[in-house]
């Protein structure tokens, strides 16, 4: 008898009757041939062999006696054509403990195929069905590959892959299955290309980390739960050999222990590529624990729950993801949570976009949110969002919804068409830099104790009101414009407090700026045109300061005051209507260097404006008198974002403030020293470790602020800050009442100082002497954070008496690094603070003769310098003494003449000064 060839048939001569015998009869390496019938045997292999159906699939069907139909031990087998049916459904129908199995078109039912140990299973269009626990089942160190197979109609799993086994599906269709399709668990690990997992009485695909699939092109549908889902494994029951196991809650999947798995879950991520997930009962990807998942060119669509879920601390990134067609939220990320999304789509959903809570950070870039029926994108708790290049579309409430303590950073973001406001912020913080909100019913909503920021936005088109600022609410908009509402443009309630600067606002069908009873803001450099009512309008007991604004083209008269109401209008224009200003009885508002312009009816005052800049600069030394808004921008209008060009003016600007010698040469040496670092940095050539920030030392009404802003202007012109304003803080605007307000209040008021100069003055407050435990401690360490944080985006100078700012730097050894040069502002002497008093006497068209000159010089001389004395703000002080005293004598004049009118004598110096 042949050796190679072994022939079996149920009846017949020369052949063997039974398939076992043939295998024993035959030589390594040997073909079995079997003719067409049923047998019922149960095989063991520990050699090579083969064995085929002669006449192709569906003629032999083997059917075990006992236990598995083909069991295999060693040797490489294969097995072609063949119908195989275990005897228990429970158990394995094709067993491989070791060696390998080759399966062709053979047909497995009544029982799994098994690979365990280091077995070797390879099956081609091979189907596997009416098996019990689970279709497939790789543990150990198993490995199996499927091609063209079909595993179908399944008690339990489709494929199980447990321990460190490895699996490689390709074109597979995993069908009917009352557990998961598959399952991963321990550190298996497996590819699937081009797969379908779907009718699946659970989910499509469970993950326990940290297991680790491969998923490309594959189709997940149909799943009485999730598409997938990934969990921790600890402590959670895995199936293993058909029987749940408990796996202990200590260690890691892998044996390694649990802080070894947590470092490595970063490079062991979770991958589906170019997926489709669709008609889920539940979500279509949830993640939870801590694993890291990657999704890219996948679509997830017709979920009854959230498209993708991820919470616990999970890591997931999107990549071209499209989630749309869902029952609820397309992403929603919870707990500690973190989720990066890039070129992704989220559409036509039956609850919100995206959706934030807990601690969860999201981050999402190029993106697009459409067709939401709820908020497109809505945070809560302490969750928090980056949202970059995003458009939001067609929102059945909001555009954007930030509730209780979330924080957003929306940058160059698109939300039209919201159905409520395109942003809500409710007790939530904010920054949105260069968005576009249009076509919305509020453009912006804010009402919160947190200081949001609006950076140079625009607003059109929108139904209500362009920005609603709520009651006791602050807030900074810097920049942008506002076109096209149906009502105010900006509307500040009671008691708000907002920074209003350089804003356009145009076309609203109310008033351009509502300031409502109790409102105080600081408008600076705001221009409104075509209002259908006033300009501004200002309710009953309404106040604050509006600088350098324009009003123009009103329908109504371009400023209204209320009764009680205090405005301060300084150097503003108003031009083209029909009335500048009306007035209720009992308004008190002050107006500083205001024009109207082609009005027809003018009752506003008027005087002519100052623009000698040099003269400006000689009087700024001595302070301007008018109150400091706390953590506000501050500075003249238009001179932010200096060029290249504006460099000698600001230099001269410098040599002109009267005296500080010694503080004049050290800026210009330092002028000088960043023009080198620019020119080294246009170069390519490395810049020297050098550190912007100053302390300046000295007493007040020394010249502080104003060096301090030209300083910020003069970097700006070198190229080294991007705008070069000036905001100006102290321990007020800094520190919190109560824990957890100040870090939240100091940054708030850092970021306004981006690209320009945060000056803190008496910033030795934030460290009180022998108080280790005060707030103002939590002040510095955020700053000194944000510093590092910002460090080529922000100038910090800190103000104060020459011993406590030592104090004061010595307090923090982030200070002590970053605050490594001191400028020392010196007391006035006698002789400046004349030349500061003759340029107040020049600004207000008055005259000081020699006589009066000497005589103030004099005076000054004669003055106690305590540690009251106060500089500039004393000789401002002398000069208001002076214009009451002249006053009061050219009062009993019975025709004072010009000179009687403006000349000040030395009988009009005060006797004595408070200081």
């Amino acid at each position: 008898m042949n050796n190679g060839l072994q022939r079996v048939a149920p009846r017949g001569w020369g052949t063997h009757r039974t398939i076992g015998s043939a295998v024993r009869a035959a030589a390594d390496g040997a073909v079995v041939s079997i003719q067409p019938g049923d047998y019922q045997e149960s095989l063991v292999f520990d050699r090579d062999v083969s064995l085929v159906a002669e006449k192709g699939p569906g003629t032999v069907r083997i059917t075990a006696a006992h236990g598995s139909a083909v069991s295999v031990s060693a040797g490489r087998v294969t097995l072609r054509n063949l119908d195989l049916a275990g005897s228990d459904a429970t158990e394995p129908g094709v067993l491989i403990r070791g060696g390998s199995l080759e399966m062709e078109r053979c047909d497995v039912s009544s029982g799994r195929v098994e690979v365990a140990r280091d077995g070797v299973a390879v099956l081609r269009s091979c189907t596997i069905h009416d098996a019990k626990r689970s279709g497939v089942h790789l543990t150990s160190t198993a490995r199996g590959t499927f091609e063209d197979c079909v595993i179908r109609s399944i008690d339990g799993y489709g494929v199980t892959l447990v321990d460190a086994a490895h699996a490689e599906l390709v074109r597979t269709r995993v069908q009917r299955t009352t557990d998961c399709g598959v399952l991963l668990s321990g550190t298996s690990s497996g590819t699937f290309d081009d797969c379908e997992i779907a009718h699946t009485g659970d989910a499509s695909m469970l993950v326990y980390a940290p297991a680790q699939p491969l998923l490309r092109g594959c189709r997940l549908h149909d799943a009485q739960a999730q598409g997938v889902r990934v969990e921790d494994a600890q402590g959670v029951p895995v199936a293993q050999g058909g029987v749940a196991q408990e796996r202990g809650s200590g260690d890691g999947a892998d044996g390694t222990d649990g802080a070894d798995a947590s470092a490595g879950r970063d490079e062991r991520r979770i991958r589906l590529e170019t997926c489709e997930i669709f008609r889920t009962k539940a979500e279509g990807v949830l993640v939870c624990g801590s694993s890291g998942v990657l999704l890219r060119d996948c679509q997830i669509r017709e979920t009854r729950k959230p498209g993708v879920l991820v919470f616990g601390t999970a890591r997931v990134e999107l990549e071209s993801v499209r989630i749309v067609d869902v029952t609820d939220t397309a992403l929603t990320v919870a707990e500690s949570a973190q989720v990066r999304a890039r070129a992704c789509t989220f559409a036509r959903t039956g609850a919100h976009g995206l959706l934030g809570a807990g601690q969860a950070g999201l981050e999402v870039t190029d993106s697009q949110v459409t067709a939401t029926a709820y908020s497109a994108v809505e945070l809560g708790g302490n969750a928090r969002a980056v949202l970059t290049d995003c458009r939001i579309q067609d929102s059945g409430q909001h555009g954007i919804r930030l509730r209780e303590g979330a924080d957003l950073l929306a940058e160059r973001t698109h939300i039209e068409r919201a159905r409520l406001s395109g942003v809500e912020v409710d007790r939530a913080d904010a920054v949105l830099r260069e968005c576009v909100i249009s076509e919305a019913e509020t453009g912006i909503r804010i009402d919160t104790r947190h200081r949001p920021l609006i950076d140079d936005c625009e607003i059109r088109s929108i139904r209500r009101t362009g920005i609603e600022v709520a009651c006791d609410t602050s807030m900074l908009i810097r920049g942008g414009r506002i076109e096209k509402t149906g009502s105010a443009g900006v509307f500040l309630e009671e008691r708000s407090q907002a920074w209003i600067e350089e804003m356009e606002i145009s076309d609203a069908q109310g008033s351009g700026l509502v300031l409502w009873t109790g409102a105080a803001p600081r408008i600076r450099a705001v221009t409104v045109n075509r209002s259908a009512k006033n300009g501004v309008y200002v309710h009953a007991g309404g106040a604050g300061v509006l600088e350098d604004c324009s009003f123009s083209a009103s329908g109504f008269p371009a400023i209204y005051v209320g009764a009680k109401a205090t405005p301060l209008l300084r150097r503003c224009v108003v031009r083209d209507v029909q009335e500048d200003l009306s007035t209720a009885d009992g308004a008190s508002p002050v107006f500083e260097e205001c024009v109207s312009q082609d009005v027809k009816v003018s009752t506003m005052p008027q005087q002519e404006r100052k623009t000698d800049t040099a003269a400006i600069a000689r009087g700024s030394a001595a302070g301007s008198g008018a109150p400091r808004a706390q953590g506000r921008p501050t500075g003249p209008a238009g001179r932010e974002g200096a060029s290249a060009a504006d460099l000698p003016d600001l230099l001269a600007e410098l040599d002109l403030l009267v005296g500080l010698d010694g503080v004049k040469h050290e800026v210009g040496s330092l002028a000088k020293v960043m023009r080198m670092v620019k020119q080294r940095q246009e170069a390519g050539l490395e810049p020297p470790p050098l550190s912007h920030h100053l302390v300046f030392a000295g007493n007040p009404g020394t010249g502080k602020t104003t060096v301090a802003r030209l300083y910020g202007r003069l970097l700006a012109a070198l190229g080294l800050l991007t705008r070069g304003h000036l905001v100006e803080a102290d321990r007020g605007s800094l520190v919190g009442e109560y824990v957890g307000h100040t870090a939240p209040r100091t940054t708030a008021v850092f970021r306004s100082a981006l690209g320009g100069v945060l000056f803190i003055d008496e910033a030795y407050a934030l460290a009180p002497y022998g108080q280790s435990t005060d707030f103002g401690q939590e002040a510095v360490s955020t700053l000194v954070k944000l510093m590092e944080d910002h460090r080529d985006e922000v100038v910090g100078i800190a103000a104060g008496y020459s011993t406590d700012m030592r104090r004061f730097v010595d307090s923090n050894p982030g200070l002590a690094s970053r605050f490594t040069r001191t400028l020392t502002f010196d007391d006035y002497t006698s002789a400046e603070l004349v030349e500061i008093v003759r340029y107040q006497a020049g600004r207000h068209q008055y005259q000081l003769p020699d006589d009066t000159l000497a005589a103030l010089l004099e005076y000054f001389d004669s003055l106690e310098r305590t540690e009251n004395f106060g500089n500039g703000r004393t000789a401002r002080q002398v000069f208001q003494r002076m214009t009451e005293q002249h006053a009061q004598r050219v009062a009993d004049l019975a025709a004072p003449g010009t000179d009687d009118l403006t000349i000040v004598r030395p009988q009009d110096l005060p006797s004595r000064v408070e200081v």
